[in-house]
């Protein structure tokens, strides 16, 4: 089992951060709770045992706690910026790891990876291990539900900004954002960059992040490696069915499979509930 992490705490002073970490304190500051937010909501109120993968600042399952949520709640990200938010808030158990490094057995009847967190595994050596610990980590009968992007509409062509995009920081001053994103390398991951300017710095301060689009068959190959089969496939939050070739969304409904590499009986196990619909995001927020 992982040890609990100590709470991290970073403060907003931009003249003194870097680019990545500006950009995860500034993560909830220009993010509003949408509908793919609501569709894990909705999976984790149906819960009895939660992992949240990729928990980031821990919003998902801070608003469970406040809607009642009853059951265990556990939230793992590797970032020490995003987690020390997460941390300010009693409403999980906070764990700062990747999910590769996931050692509980056998304890979740439902893991989630929202936000398409799940780009952000950048090979396949690093996916499949962090699908195998998520597998480990599950109950025989729960369910591992995440989101990707379909890589065959090409979302990133939409990403390099026109225009800079304008705000209000935490402290009141004018920022602004601008971003350029590159064309897949052989391993499908998109370079993005983010560009922020402000009256804190003489030049933009940069962030910069890789995402991989894995295509839908590529990533069933991952899963089953993994010990993970496919249950059921959406192409948007809404609940419809997936389109290779126009949904923007690849969300995804995996189970373990048995030792013998047969999925678990009916009824085995604790299910999550039904799978409801739902979710869009802004690409820096990945």
């Amino acid at each position: 089992m992982l040890a609990q992490t100590g709470p991290v705490t970073i403060a907003y002073d931009p003249p003194a951060l870097d680019g990545e970490t500006l950009d995860a304190l500034l993560y909830d500051h220009l993010s509003e709770w949408g509908p793919s937010d609501q569709f894990y909501l909705d999976l984790v109120m149906a819960a009895e045992s939660v992992l949240d993968v990729g928990c980031g600042t821990g919003t998902i399952l801070r608003r469970a706690r406040a809607e009642g949520h009853a059951g265990r709640r556990v939230g793992l990200d590797p970032d020490p910026a995003m987690l020390g938010q997460a941390q300010e808030s009693d409403a999980a158990e906070w764990v700062r790891a990747p999910a590769s490094a996931a050692a509980w057995d056998a304890e979740f009847d439902l893991a989630i990876m929202s936000g398409n967190a799940f780009q952000c595994l950048l090979d396949d050596a690093e996916t499949v291990a962090s699908l195998t610990a998520v597998r480990r980590a599950l109950t025989d009968g729960g369910r591992f539900v995440f989101d990707t992007r379909n890589p065959a509409v090409k979302a990133w062509r939409t990403w390099t900004s026109a225009e800079p995009y304008r705000f209000t920081d935490p402290l009141g001053e004018p920022m602004s954002v601008v971003q350029e994103a590159g064309e897949p390398d052989g391993e499908g991951v998109v370079r993005l960059d983010a560009y922020f300017s402000a009256s804190y710095w003489d030049e933009p301060l940069k962030a910069s992040c890789g995402l991989r689009f894995p295509a839908p068959e590529h990533l069933d190959r991952l899963l089953k490696a993994a010990g993970l089969a496919v249950e059921e496939r959406f192409g948007s939050f809404t609940g419809a069915a997936f389109d290779p070739a126009a949904s923007g969304s690849l969300i995804t409904v995996a189970t373990p499979l048995g030792r013998n590499g047969l999925r678990p009986r009916a009824g085995a196990g604790g299910g999550a509930g039904e799978v409801p619909s739902r979710r869009s995001n802004h690409p820096r927020h990945p």
